[in-house]
């Protein structure tokens, strides 16, 4: 089945205790897209520069990533750096260059009017509602968003919630959204918005997923080293959604297990900066973890 992304593709230069890179591939969409590739095919919708080197477009095309709907526009490619504390907990923003995602329009090729499967990664909530108009018949439908978001652009995010059936949100912006202090009550506010399904990421302290039928708790695999936590959060929507397009069964069990593959996708994530861990992981590799895993939690 199909899974449609809509998000930024970027440069970004990242500090760590770690480390640093400079402009290294990053973006909400492309750390979604090689996650969910794992499992299933990625038809992705952004905008770059004409500075975007072909040899990252080769890249993505190897990783057989659908780019027929990457827009490559006159400007320059959306940058953006960054510099975690040395407990990750604390991220400063040195500069963010939107450039020629300033003006990012969506508009979907054909083919993917079709897909089965949508993400809405971390845009503007107007371009999230746009793109839901275009698609016919998605079966399942997903979205991301930010602080920024839901500061400057509440209503048009309780717009998209309403005809969305999974939020991704993370742990604090779901406390900004809800007014709530209590990830519990945050959570339950938040199917009162609309979607049927909220997934609130923790961290390193792992996910909830609140439904009217069930709830679900999972840690996250607890990991030694975190070298770069930069798209962790794409990549742990990346498994989520990738697992359930190759699924195609939407059970309460295979959900929770997109939860898992989710995280697990996000541990390798971490363990280096940008995309480097994302790109020479194997398949194997993520079947082990998902094993450790379950023989972590299982009791």
């Amino acid at each position: 089945m199909s899974l449609l992304v809509v998000g930024s593709v970027a440069y970004d230069s990242v500090e760590t205790p770690f480390g640093k890179r400079s402009n290294v591939l990053g973006g909400s969409a492309l750390f979604f897209s090689l996650a969910a590739g794992f499992f299933c095919p990625v038809n992705l919708v952004a905008v770059v520069g004409k500075d975007f080197c072909k040899k990252d477009i080769d890249f993505l095309k190897r990783k057989k990533i659908n780019l027929n709907g990457l827009e490559i526009a006159e400007g320059k490619t959306f940058r953006w750096k960054g510099r975690y504390s040395a407990d990750f907990n604390n991220r400063e923003t040195i500069f963010t260059h939107l450039n020629v995602f300033e003006n990012f329009n969506p508009i979907l090729p054909e083919q993917y009017k079709k897909s089965g499967y949508v993400f809405l990664a971390n845009i503007d909530p107007d371009l999230q509602l746009k793109v839901l108009k275009q698609i016919s018949k998605p079966r399942l439908t997903a979205c991301d968003s930010m602080n920024l978001w839901i500061e400057n652009k509440r209503a048009s995010l309780m717009k998209v919630l309403k005809v969305i059936e999974i939020f991704i949100v993370n742990d604090s912006e779901a406390k900004q959204l809800t007014g709530r202090s209590n990830l519990i009550k945050a959570g339950n506010k938040m199917l009162t918005m609309g979607p049927k399904m909220v997934v609130i990421k923790k961290g390193e302290h792992g996910a909830l997923v609140f439904t009217k039928q069930f709830k679900f708790c999972s840690a996250a695999y607890p990991l030694e080293n975190v070298c770069d936590p930069t798209g962790s959060g794409d990549a742990f929507a990346g498994g989520f959604m990738g697992y359930l397009a190759m699924k195609k069964s939407l059970t309460k069990s295979n959900f929770k297990k997109a939860v898992i593959y989710g995280s697990i996708l996000a541990s390798f994530n971490v363990e280096s900066f940008s995309i480097e861990r994302l790109k020479k992981l194997k398949q194997a590799e993520i079947n082990k973890r998902f094993r450790e895993f379950k023989e972590l939690i299982s009791f």
